[in-house]
């Protein structure tokens, strides 16, 4: 099973180019010892909060207090039940807030959550944020758009990517505008060393394709990955907040059901006895000895027929509770939903992107030129001399990795200058 300590995660969140208030919100619950992990997990949650003004900043900021809170509370109950709990109080919490203020009425606010457990993974979620899981050389979707483009893309049995006529940021459902709401729950996915997990807001997802995230979460370190899909979304003209969380499982954690058999078996399986059998073990034996002490007049019978009695007692006890555990996570089982992968795309490191990505790199230095920037040029020039030298042995994904890091200082710099107002062109083509 992957341990605790065994994933890494980065975040991080920007207002975009357009926006004057950042309406994004993100949250981070993580498991402090092996203790919580195995009981209530590592939570991680995005927000994109919808409104005028402050609002749906309001929405957003209620939903990554209240999802998290309300989980917690009832992990207990299974990961399906807490996460759904989470949201439709998250949901009830935001509309009566818009109830209670005019100018909050209608408020609303996208929620995305991935909860990682020792065993596996899980989706909740709401809205159009996404959450994708890369395994290997493949990003997959795990999260459907509530959206009125994927509505119409399911209706007509076409890739959303090929809808043309639909507005894309037409949202159908989120939390806060009504009463009730209908939350997605994906799971359990399993989980395997090497991993990665992407959550964002549309203000990533709408100017940076999956094959691109699937590339620059797997090749570069997570925190270098979150700031620069950022930058790339900025440098696309940066229309709405973006927002992304990126988790790793790192590559020497164990996967679910690959422990040795060693480690499986305890060595002692006696000590792995539930408390229930325990207690009516002791129980038993101390009735018996009652009984010899009965017949051999040894004083205090009465006291160890009392002393057992409780015991057996205490393990009929937990043996009725182990019963009804058991029974509600049967019916759990029943309930959860079965993973569904909503769309899966292959990336690779072509020569065609490699050479898109140099260009994009030339533009970006006349560019901090022009303006007069002050990047890191010695950074810039390390990185772009080093993917240069792999680029000439044939190392694809290592030039791209390193080039994406020449970019990173010179945007660093371009984005300080920026003005709210002004649009500028892309330099790096989206892709699908």
């Amino acid at each position: 099973m992957i341990r605790f300590d065994q994933i890494e995660y980065a975040s991080l969140t920007d207002v975009g180019v357009k926006r004057s208030h950042n309406q994004d919100n993100h949250a981070v619950t993580l498991a402090g010892d092996e203790e919580q992990w195995r009981t209530r997990g590592h939570l991680f949650l995005v927000a994109d909060g919808m409104g005028a003004h402050a609002v749906g900043e309001k929405a957003s900021e209620q939903a990554v207090r209240v999802v998290p809170h309300t989980y917690l509370k009832y992990a207990q109950q299974g990961p399906a039940v807490a996460l759904r709990k989470a949201f439709i109080e998250a949901n009830a919490s935001i509309h009566a807030f818009g109830q209670a203020n005019r100018e909050f009425k209608g408020t609303g606010t996208t929620g995305t959550a991935l909860l990682l457990r020792p065993e596996d993974a899980w989706i909740g979620h709401v809205g159009d944020s996404r959450a994708y899981r890369i395994r290997g050389s493949t990003i997959e979707q795990l999260s459907y758009d509530h959206s009125l483009l994927w509505e119409y893309a399911r209706i007509k049995h076409v890739d959303p990517d090929d809808v043309v006529d639909i507005p894309p940021n037409v949202i159908l459902r989120c939390l806060g505008p009504e009463p009730l709401v209908k939350v997605d729950l994906e799971g359990p996915h399993p989980l395997c060393p090497g991993d990665i997990f992407l959550l964002c807001s549309d203000g990533l997802s709408g100017q940076v394709s999956d094959l691109e995230m699937g590339a620059v979460a797997s090749l570069l370190p997570s925190a270098e990955a979150c700031r620069f899909l950022i930058d790339l979304a900025n440098l696309r003209g940066g229309p709405d907040n973006i927002t992304v969380i990126i988790v790793r499982i790192q590559e020497g954690a164990e996967s679910n059901g690959m422990a040795t058999e060693l480690s499986r078996t305890p060595a002692r399986p006696w000590l792995r006895l539930p408390w229930w059998v325990t207690s009516q073990v002791v129980g038993i034996l101390v009735s018996i000895a009652a009984v010899y002490m009965t017949v051999d007049d040894w004083p205090g019978n009465l006291v160890a027929f009392f002393a057992g009695a409780l015991a057996i007692l205490a393990g009929l006890v937990g043996l009725l509770l182990y019963a009804r555990g058991e029974k509600q996570r049967e019916l759990q089982d029943e309930e959860a939903p079965q993973p569904r992968i909503h769309r899966r795309h292959d990336w690779s490191i072509e020569p065609a992107l490699v050479e898109k990505l140099t260009r994009a790199l030339q533009v970006l230095r006349q560019r901090a030129s022009e303006k007069k920037a002050e990047p890191d040029w010695q950074e810039n020039q390390r990185s772009q001399a080093l993917g240069d030298e792999l680029a000439s042995k044939g190392d694809l994904p290592g030039a791209f990795r390193e080039y994406c890091r020449a970019m990173l200082p010179l945007t660093r710099a371009l984005h300080k200058l920026r003005n709210k107002e002004e649009v500028f062109q892309p330099v790096w083509d989206k892709t699908r």
